[in-house]
Order: C-alpha cells, then structure tokens, then sequence
C-alpha cells in the first residue's frame, strides 16, 4: 500500500467588493486527508471525522471523493483510492470548508500518480467538487486554497485565474461564529441585477483594493475594502454584523466583511497585535449574543495546499 498526507487551508471569498473573483488564503485551519492506492479499482472514502456524522461517505457526494475521481477519469485511470478525512473547517462557516476538503484530496492524488498536473491544471476538477456542494463551479475558495495567497478569477471561459501580490506583514482575522450558513441560502437572497451606480462603486473598489494591494497603499487598501452589492443584503443574516464591523474598525483594522456567504466575519490589518486585538473585540460582541465563536489570526497563507 503507498499512502499519502495532505492539508489544504481555510480561504477568504469574495474580500468585500470582488463578489465570486477574488478570494485568499490563511494559515490556519487546514483540512487533512489521507489517500491509499488499493488493489481495487475505484475511489472509497473510508472514514470522516469532525463532522458529527453529516458529510456523506459516498465518494460521488462528498467533495474529497468528487475531486479525486474528477482527477482519475481525466487521466483515464481504474486506480483504486482510499480516503480518510479529517475536517478541521467547520461545515457552512464561509471560511471554505467543500473547498479544503477537494484541495487536499487533489493534491495527495497528484502526488501519488507523481504528479501528472500543474497545480492550476487540478483547478477543474476542484472546480467540479464544488459543483456538488453549492450547485455552482466557483473557483474563489478553490483557487486560493490550491495555489496559496490573494487570487483573482477574472474568467471562466476559459478559466483565467492569476495570483495578486500582498504586503509582507497584512494580517487576517477570521472569527466564526458557531452558526451556520449554507451557500445556496445566501445566494438565494440576492438580487439578479443592480444598480448602474452600485456597479460603477463596486469597480472602483475592485480596481482599488487590486492596486492598493500591489503598490502597497494600505490607506487605498481601506477605502476599497467596501462592499455595495452583496454584504448589504447577507449582512441580516449575521447578528449585530453593523455593530460588529463598526467595531472591527475601531479597533484598528483596515477593513472588515463577510468571509464568503458567511457567518465568519473577516478582517485585514496591518499587523499581528492589531489582527489580534480585532478577533477579541469582535468575539466579545458574538460572547454578547451568547453565542460561542472561534478566532483565526494569521498572514496571508502564500503556498496553500502541501503534502505533510
């Protein structure tokens, strides 16, 4: 038997302003799988933990399973693939959890065929696992969590996705909630069309953060950390989310919003004891509301999924 170990990191969608195009990765926390080749041809996952019992173990349903067999059909291969996962992401928390579970499937597979794939040729097939979690093949958590920091998916057809540098020292602040979102439910509530005057601010935000992000220009790096499209309407889902991001920026950060469809709340400062002093502020609002909730401070995680 030939096993293989691989961790795939926690990702940041959307960033405010670039709704579904941009999106970055952490340090922490990380999926973890283990794949086997076996005698028998076919991909089986073996056991699931963190879970609570509610991802499916059916290769064809869950993520990791998906992935893989994307992977094998493709280079027309009948090897057989055990997977035992290890979700470290909580389910529904907007951190990217479907999408860390296939990255690191995918890694762990294309280092056991020895590697047959450039990291942006296995983007389709984690690109089609996260068509089975959400109903649509988005690149924004896949992406960043694969190829590792600020990513931009500026098409489709074709694919175009292309890595955007980032001060050395910006530091994120991930606070989850213990609530859950699911995808589909916050994408239902948005509108099909917007305003042409809500556009031309969200281009200019997108081209703001972009250029503030590669100057780097932290003050323009501010002023474009403003979502008018998508954060206005999710934001009812969050609890006390106004007061919440108000407070995000009282205590220093640069910026604060919706990490992917939520409920983790993001932040982005210029340093770790600012990054750190924004978790505590803002889980004390959520230890407000009773609700429980977990913090994740780190810099922007620059190598994404790895063999370990």
């Amino acid at each position: 038997m030939k096993s293989i170990k691989a961790i795939a990191p926690a990702t940041v969608a959307n960033v405010s302003c670039g709704f579904d195009i941009f999106g970055f990765a952490v340090e922490s926390p990380s999926d973890e799988v283990i794949l086997t080749l076996k005698d028998k041809p076919g991909v089986v996952i073996k056991q699931i933990t963190g879970d609570d019992g509610r991802l499916p173990m059916d290769a064809t349903l869950n993520t990791s399973g998906v992935a893989v067999n994307a992977f094998l059909k493709h280079l027309e291969s009948d090897a057989g693939v055990e997977i035992v996962l290890h979700k470290k992401l909580p389910l529904g928390s907007g951190m990217g959890s479907s999408a860390a579970s296939s990255v690191a499937a995918l890694v762990a597979i294309n280092e056991l065929m020895d590697r047959p794939y450039t990291r942006e040729q296995l983007l389709p097939f984690a690109m089609e696992a996260e068509r089975i979690a959400s109903g649509s093949a988005h690149a924004d958590n896949v992406a960043p969590s694969l190829l590792g920091g600020f990513v931009l998916i500026r098409g489709y057809a074709p694919l175009d996705v292309t890595r955007i540098p980032t001060p050395a020292d910006l530091h994120c602040t991930l606070v989850h909630p213990h609530l859950e979102l699911r995808t589909e439910d916050a994408r239902r509530v948005l509108k099909s069309s917007i305003p042409m005057k809500d556009a031309i601010t969200q281009w200019g935000n997108i081209a703001g953060l972009v250029a503030g992000l590669m100057k780097p220009d932290y003050g323009l790096i501010q002023r474009s950390l403003h979502d008018v499209v998508a954060e206005p309407i999710r934001s009812v889902l969050i609890p006390r989310f106004k007061a919440i991001k108000s407070i995000a920026l009282q205590s220093g950060a640069l910026g604060a919003g919706i990490s992917g469809s939520g409920p983790t709340i993001f932040a982005l400062s210029t340093e770790y004891s600012i990054a750190d002093s924004v978790g505590k502020a803002i889980q004390l609002q959520f230890a407000e509301l009773n609700l429980k909730s977990d913090v994740f401070v780190s810099k922007i995680n620059m190598s994404g999924a790895k063999v370990v």
